[in-house]
């Protein structure tokens, strides 16, 4: 199983290299990071952007560009758009986001006429979250893309946190539902949504997946916190693998604290479309887009 994410890196390195679309790749961390998963076999990159520019910053950070196929194009939105036709045509097997807003970068995912979303398609942003106070490597979702799911959205979320999970090697990942309480409050439908996907993963629905909830986040990481609450019976509390957020708000706190206040480190992807969609902030680190390249590459 993996427990870090530079062991995304070597299993992805294992597989081999695979095609990588970085749609408008011109600021330093996508080209370091870039750089460093073509050093590391396990991306084989064509960058869309303006090539002065990119030429220009690999030139400033040592990096040599002779084994990238660099597009050259100055308007953002049409590479975007060329890099997701890469990967609907198959020509690619995993696109990136570089330098580009993500409002434009998810507008291009969803064009109908690319057709890199099926029909009535899910899309969702799904994170890996190393803590250092964590025994264990986190799955989260959704802190990026849907803005309050509904039911029917968060039992495709719970796919894809548990899809996530097992390309980390985790069997039957436990997955916590998160909620203000661990109580099961009826006017709170966090809490009583948890409470019913809990009900529906008991009895199989929800596939090779173990789920409780409402979980309050606490109880959810904590074995400690869970034996003091006096939280009994339940096979996720203290040690969650995956955690389901009731909205963007929540996720997206979480996110970042655990980032910046908390010294995490992340790798982070779209899913949903026919291939994994690297998506990072402009203003991550190269050591977190490295790690989203790679976990991209082994889903």
């Amino acid at each position: 199983m993996i427990h870090r994410l530079d062991q995304i890196v070597e299993e992805a390195r294992r597989r081999g290299p695979r095609r990588l679309a970085v749609a408008y790749g011109q600021d330093e961390h996508t080209l370091e990071a870039v750089a460093a998963a073509w050093r590391e076999g396990i991306a084989r990159p064509t960058i869309y952007g303006e090539k002065s520019k990119i030429v220009e910053k690999c030139r400033n950070l040592g990096v040599e560009t002779a084994e990238f196929t660099i597009v050259d194009e100055p308007s953002d939105v049409a590479c975007v758009r060329m890099a997701v036709a890469d990967v609907a045509s198959g020509r690619a097997d995993v696109l990136m986001k570089g330098l580009v807003s993500t409002d434009k970068y998810m507008r291009g995912i969803l064009d109908k006429e690319a057709g890199l979303v099926p029909p009535k398609g899910v899309l969702s942003h799904v994170s890996v979250v190393q803590l250092p106070d964590y025994p264990r490597l986190l799955c989260i979702a959704d802190v990026a893309v849907i803005p309050a799911p509904d039911f029917k959205q968060k039992t495709v979320l719970l796919k894809y946190l548990a899809r996530t999970a097992a390309s980390l090697g985790i069997e039957k990942p436990l997955i916590a539902c998160i909620a203000p309480s661990e109580q099961v409050l009826p006017t709170v439908t966090s809490s009583t949504e948890a409470a019913i996907l809990a009900k529906m993963a008991d009895r199989g629905q929800l596939g090779k997946v173990v789920v409780d909830g409402p979980l309050s986040l606490d109880v959810a990481l904590y074995p400690e916190v869970a034996l003091q609450k006096k939280v009994q019976g339940s096979p996720v509390a203290g040690k969650a693998d995956c955690l389901l957020f009731p909205n963007i708000e929540s996720g997206n706190v979480f996110f970042k604290s655990a980032t910046h206040f908390g010294g995490a480190e992340i790798a982070a992807m779209v899913v949903g479309a026919k291939v994994p969609c690297v998506l990072t902030s402009r203003g991550d680190t190269s050591a977190t887009k490295l790690y989203s390249i790679a976990l991209a590459c082994i889903n």
